[in-house]
């Protein structure tokens, strides 16, 4: 597997975020992951000057408000099965500035077809957000819970990076000490 990675700076609680590149495109994401598929973020640095120039560049827009895609190219090697259906659902369907569930991702993905047991499907993709390879690109902060917010990452600065993200594309209102793009 040819992954090689670029870090780019952000304003986010959580620092700078590594994109994991490939031949095909943007294979892994990570927001202060030391660790993806059991081998060293960051390791080996991507070479190729084009690409970190496209990854830096596109990146940097979006956190200066410039940018409302990404639209780099999507390497879905890491990503499979329902997961893989539920995360492509998310990407083409749950635009810039909107929300979705997990219940109504679950629901629009027609992964969970045949389900009856109430709140498995919303809990499902729950996971499957947590286990997303490619988030940022793969919105899943875009995926909140019925009742509020819902998790992010599970690590100590996920829910208020999810914050940040959401206020940043205008589905929350800043708070006095919001670190957005100043226009």
């Amino acid at each position: 597997m040819e992954l090689s990675w670029v870090t780019v700076r952000t304003p986010l609680p959580s620092g700078p975020m590594r994109f994991g590149v490939t031949a095909d495109g943007v294979a892994a994401v990570t927001y202060a992951g030391e660790v993806f598929a059991g081998r060293p973020v960051g390791v080996p640095e991507c070479r190729d000057e084009r690409k970190r120039a496209l990854v830096e560049a596109r990146v940097g827009e979006y956190f200066a408000g410039r940018r409302r895609e990404l639209e780099l190219p999507i390497d879905w090697r890491f990503a499979s099965g329902p997961q893989l259906t539920v995360l492509r659902c998310l990407w083409a369907e749950v635009g810039y500035g909107r929300t979705v569930t997990y219940g109504e991702l679950a629901a629009r993905s027609g992964v969970f077809e045949g389900v009856n047991e109430p709140g498995v499907p919303a809990r499902t993709v729950g996971q499957m957000m947590g286990a997303n390879p490619l988030p940022l690109l793969v919105p899943c902060h875009r995926v909140v819970a019925a009742d509020g917010l819902g998790g992010f990452g599970g690590s100590w600065h996920g829910v208020e990076v999810k914050r940040w993200l959401l206020t940043l594309e205008g589905v929350l209102p800043p708070t006095l000490d919001w670190s957005g793009p100043a226009d």
